[in-house]
C-alpha cells in the first residue's frame, strides 16, 4: 500500500513536491489543495486539484499533508490548524521563531493524535542535523554556517509581501574572507554581518514609493536587519531574463580540537550545491513525509523536528536492507 500524500499550496515548492513524489515508488499523490480556483490550476502531472476550504472532507483519505506555503504568514497559522486533523510536514524557516512555532504545532498535533514534522528542508533541516552531529563529535570547537550564493525562497517571499512589490529575488552571498577564515581551523569570531551579504532585486508597481519599499526591506527583522543589504529595482523583463533560476547551496563547517592539550585540529565540512532550491527542498520534505507516516503508524504523536527523526525513518528500505547496503 502506497503512502497517500497531499500538497497544500502550489508555488515553486508545491511543484517540486509533485515532482519528487514521482521518484518515490512507495508514495502516490492524492491531490493538491490551493486557495486558487481548482478549475484554473494546471498541475504538472495532471494531479487532482481541490480548494483548500474543502480539505477536511478528505482527511480520511490522506496519510500525510505537505504544506508548501511561506514562513512569513502562511505556515504560522496553517500548520497548527491542519495538524489537528492530519499528519503534516512543513519547511518553516524563520529560525528565531521555531520554538514558538513548535509549541503551537505540538499542542494541535498532540490534541489530534497526529504527527507533525516542522522546519524540514536543508536549513533548517539537513544543515541542522549536521551541526548537531559535528557539535556532538567535537565538543571543543566552533560552528560556521554559510548560505549561497543563491536565491532564498523565504526571503524573496517576504519581500513580495511588501505593499507595492510585484516580484522579488533575494540572493544570499557568503563573504569570501569569512569562509576562508572558518576553514582555517583558527576558530575566528564572525558576526552575522561579517559572514553574508544580501542582494535584492525588486520589481515594483508603477508609482510605488521606492524609498519606502527599500527601507521596509533593509529594516525587516529576522530577515534583513542584521545584514548589509543592497536593493536593486529592475523591470519585469530584466527579472525574467536574468533571475528566472532558483539556485542555492551552502556550507556547514565545524572546527574543533582534540587531545589532552587540544593539540590537534579537525575541520568538518558539509556542503550543498543546488541547481534548484525548491526542488531539492521538496525532495527533503518528501523523505520526512515518509518518516511522519512511519512514526504515526508506531503510535507516536505531537510535533517533531529533524532532531527527533531517526535516519532509518527517511528511507523506503527495510532495516535489514540498510544494514546490508549502506552501513
Amino acid at each position: 500500500m502506497k503512502i497517500k500524500i497531499a500538497i497544500v499550496g502550489y508555488g515553486n515548492l508545491g511543484k517540486g513536491v509533485e515532482c519528487a513524489i514521482c521518484q518515490n515508488d512507495d508514495m502516490e499523490l492524492y491531490g493538491i489543495f490551493s486557495r486558487r480556483d481548482p478549475k484554473t490550476l494546471k498541475t504538472l502531472t495532471g494531479a487532482k486539484a481541490f480548494h483548500i476550504d474543502e480539505i477536511l472532507s478528505h482527511k480520511d483519505e490522506i496519510d500525510v499533508l505537505i504544506l508548501c506555503g511561506g514562513s512569513a504568514t502562511d505556515l504560522p497559522t496553517q500548520t497548527p490548524e491542519l495538524a489537528k486533523n492530519f499528519n503534516v510536514i512543513d519547511s518553516f524557516d524563520t529560525h528565531a521563531k521555531i520554538p514558538e512555532h513548535f509549541a503551537a504545532v505540538h499542542a494541535s498535533a498532540t490534541a489530534g493524535k497526529k504527527v507533525a514534522i516542522i522546519s524540514s528542508g536543508w536549513d533548517p533541516g539537513l544543515f541542522s542535523v549536521n551541526r548537531l552531529y559535528a557539535q556532538a563529535v567535537l565538543p571543543e570547537g566552533e560552528d560556521y554556517t554559510f548560505w549561497g550564493k543563491g536565491v532564498s525562497q523565504g526571503h524573496s517571499d517576504a519581500i513580495r509581501r511588501i505593499d507595492g512589490v510585484l516580484d522579488a529575488r533575494q540572493y544570499t552571498i557568503p563573504v569570501d574572507a569569512a569562509l576562508a577564515a572558518a576553514r582555517s581551523g583558527e576558530n575566528p569570531t564572525l558576526s552575522t554581518r561579517e559572514k553574508h551579504i544580501r542582494e535584492c532585486f525588486v520589481v515594483a508597481a508603477e508609482g510605488a514609493d521606492l524609498k519606502r519599499i527599500e527601507n521596509e526591506i533593509v529594516t525587516m527583522p529576522n530577515y534583513f536587519a542584521d545584514y548589509d543589504t543592497t536593493v536593486h529595482f529592475i523591470t519585469a523583463e530584466e527579472m525574467a531574463k536574468n533571475h528566472s533560476g532558483i539556485p542555492h547551496g551552502g556550507f556547514v563547517i565545524r572546527c574543533g580540537k582534540t587531545g589532552l592539550n587540544k593539540e590537534n585540529t579537525h575541520v568538518i565540512e558539509y556542503s550543498l550545491k543546488l541547481d534548484s532550491n525548491p526542488e531539492f527542498t521538496s525532495s527533503v520534505i518528501v523523505a520526512y513525509a515518509r518518516a511522519a507516516y512511519k512514526m504515526q503508524a508506531e503510535g507516536q504523536t505531537g510535533c517533531k523536528t529533524v532532531f527527533d527523526v531517526a535516519p532509518a525513518y527517511l528511507s523506503p528500505k527495510s532495516p535489514e536492507e540498510l544494514r546490508k547496503t549502506i552501513l
